[in-house]
């Protein structure tokens, strides 16, 4: 019966294929509550959250979109932006952020399903597009290197401007075990990879946690909430954030900014992620279209939606899922297995929790090196299309803000194209992006 609905040719194929996704996208377990935690949310809740959510989603794509063996989680990028700038920089609460969430989850669906959607991405120019996928990478890879105290900010509380460090942001201290510890599990995760080694993330990253338990002495290991208290705990965390979201303060002036970048980096990423898988899996005919995306991209949203709802951040189709469809899968078995896998972790808190934050922050670096790769395919001989991805790169993590650097890309490309002659090239929605962007702006300057 269940070869019947899903199509595929051999179960064994499929499980494989759902299992190395699962080993390549692990790492959001130990990631997802370090990052959302900075914002103020509960660690133990988010890990649950993470797991409800990932399931849910991961089923959804399943039986919905039954043909994309893709997994969804909550995505990297968007989980720094609610937890270091939404609910960091901007002080909205969990609640606040959650909400804002939601309503552009609802959006995504709305876009979903009707043209607009369609009308969006192609207004973007593809320059731009992979300037603002290396930007998040590029902001993560900042995040990354503060949490292993790699490197260090210069400012100092209460000093005039004219007397602080010039330099803004330092190499810190190499003589800390974790920083160190942290280094290593780096360098492993990518010897692992460069090894075709499926799991290279969570494989360095279990190695070198139990590596700190063992050789870090204790103290250190609890200054630095690490230290290991077990692996299994049958008394699960406490939901504090399920259906527990605000959208008034998304739904305020202010407010719509943040739903416009969640709502647009969503939208661009899914669609990116099922685009590359869909070339990998075989999906993309000779005109270029791709089978039955629409199902995979209302999968996608909806999963947003349900994933507000427990208490975790954006959730997303996962580049991560082309190491099971190397692996030979082809359907909807893959997400369903990679559901019942994260299911099978919920008891596992203990451990995902204990795991150094200088180990979560090699693993942040490490996916920050995979959303810069794709920078090959500018238009580097265009500087009219090459500038705005380039300022989008760069302005990210120096505004620490991902909705800015996007705001300035868009403004800085309407700008090129009116003093270039190109003003009647560019589609009406990228006038109106570009519109909103000098407003974000304009509100947060």
């Amino acid at each position: 019966m269940m070869q019947k609905y899903f199509g595929y040719r051999n179960l064994k194929t499929e499980v494989r294929g759902g299992t190395a996704t699962f080993l390549t996208m692990a790492y959001i377990l130990a990631l997802n509550p370090m990052i959302l935690s900075a914002g103020g949310f509960d660690k133990g809740s988010v890990f649950i959250a993470t797991i409800i959510a990932t399931a849910i989603g991961c089923g959804i794509m399943a039986f919905w979109a039954r043909t994309w063996p893709v997994a969804l989680s909550s995505g990297m990028g968007l989980n720094g932006f609610i937890g270091f700038v939404v609910c960091g920089a901007l002080g909205y609460s969990p609640a606040e952020a959650l909400g804002a969430v939601l309503v552009a989850g609802v959006l995504f669906v709305i876009a979903s399903i009707t043209p607009l959607r369609a009308w969006i991405i192609n207004s973007i120019p593809k320059s731009l597009k992979l300037g603002i996928g290396a930007g998040i990478g590029m902001f993560l890879a900042m995040i990354g290197f503060q949490i292993m105290g790699i490197t260090v900010t210069t400012f100092q509380e209460g000093v005039p401007w004219e007397f602080q460090d010039p330099t803004l942001i330092k190499l810190g201290s190499l003589d800390n075990l974790f920083v160190l510890f942290g280094l290593a599990a780096l360098v492993t995760m990518i010897v692992l990879d460069k090894l075709n080694i499926k799991g290279s993330i969570i494989i360095s990253m279990v190695f070198w946690t139990i590596a700190s338990w063992i050789f870090i002495p204790t103290g250190l290991q609890e200054a630095n909430f690490s230290a290991f208290q077990g692996v299994f705990l049958l008394n699960l965390p406490e939901m504090k954030h399920f259906m527990n979201f605000d959208v008034s303060k998304a739904l305020s002036a202010g407010g719509l900014t943040v739903i416009f970048t969640l709502f647009f980096v969503d939208i661009f990423d899914s669609t990116g992620t099922l685009v590359s898988v869909a070339n990998v899996a075989g999906k993309v005919d000779k005109k270029g279209n791709v089978k039955d995306i629409d199902k995979a991209l209302l999968a996608d949203s909806v999963a947003t939606v349900a994933g507000a709802m427990v208490g975790t951040s954006t959730v997303t189709s996962y580049v991560e899922s082309g190491a099971g469809v190397k692996e030979g899968g082809r359907t909807g078995m893959v997400p369903l297995v990679v559901g019942v896998l994260f299911i099978f972790c919920i008891f596992l808190s203990p451990l995902f929790l204990a795991i150094p934050k200088q180990v979560d922050g090699a693993a942040l670096i490490f996916v920050a090196l995979l959303f810069l790769k794709n920078i090959v395919d500018i238009d580097w001989k265009d500087i009219s299309e090459s500038a705005p991805a380039i300022i989008c790169m760069i302005a990210m993590p120096f505004f620490y803000s991902i909705s800015n650097g996007i705001a300035l890309a868009f403004c800085t490309y309407a700008l090129i194209k009116i003093f270039t002659g190109k003003f009647s090239k560019v589609s009406p929605a990228m006038w109106i992006v570009a519109i909103l962007s000098g407003v974000n702006l304009a509100i947060y300057s």
